[in-house]
């Protein structure tokens, strides 16, 4: 195996400044839009890192749900993840669209959104998704797979479709971005990099290529 061979030329598209929307959220709507049209794998997959006590960083793909004021991901708020955020609550999300040679950067801050919100997407899950909520001590150390089975076994001889409530340990984050970076390759690793940074003091975003 000769990973230093392994080469990819991109060229399907350009990105120019002139030519991007002013607002961010406006342009990723646009490019998700695109990238679902292109029927890209997991079009809301995103790597989401956080930063653990020890220093280190720690990613793991989560889905997008919800696109408002930020990025809405859901997850135990128990888990490796919701400990980091609640100890650090500054994260980055990756999305790579390799059907259209895409990828979108965003880094900003994180917080809880409201137990209703956390309600109403709960609700909305399969019946199988929301006993999985229940049954997994997500991040800690079982002894085996069984251990998670028969807690989904307990929990459905508990629960019903009408009955089930979300649990207080699960719930939803929203990263609110200071910056989003656009990239799109190009040929000969001259790529595309087009960067939103938000102005604090008068709330808007400036503008700027990237070199590549």
């Amino acid at each position: 195996m000769n990973l230093a061979a392994i080469r990819k030329d991109y060229s399907l598209r350009s990105l120019e400044i002139d030519k991007v929307s002013s607002d961010p959220f406006s342009q990723f709507r646009t490019w998700l839009q695109e990238a679902m049209q292109a029927e890209v794998l997991e079009v809301n997959a995103m790597c989401l890192s956080t930063l653990g006590k020890d220093g280190f960083p720690n990613s793991r793909i989560v889905l997008l749900k919800e696109l408002d004021l930020g990025f809405v991901f859901f997850t135990n708020y128990e888990s490796a993840k919701g400990k980091e955020l609640e100890s650090y609550p500054k994260a980055s999300l990756t999305f790579f669209w390799a059907e259209i040679e895409r990828q979108v950067r965003v880094v900003g801050t994180v917080s809880r959104i409201s137990a209703e919100e956390s309600d109403a997407y709960f609700l909305s899950r399969p019946f199988g998704s929301q006993l999985g909520a229940w049954a997994s001590p997500q991040s800690q150390v079982i002894a085996n797979r069984e251990v998670i089975e028969a807690n989904h076994i307990e929990l459905e001889n508990q629960f019903s479709e009408s009955t089930i409530v979300r649990p207080m340990h699960w719930g939803g984050y929203r990263l609110v971005p200071h910056r989003i970076e656009f990239w799109q390759g190009r040929p000969s690793r001259l790529h595309d990099r087009i960067c939103y940074e938000k102005d604090e003091a008068t709330t808007s975003w400036k503008i700027a290529r990237l070199a590549p």
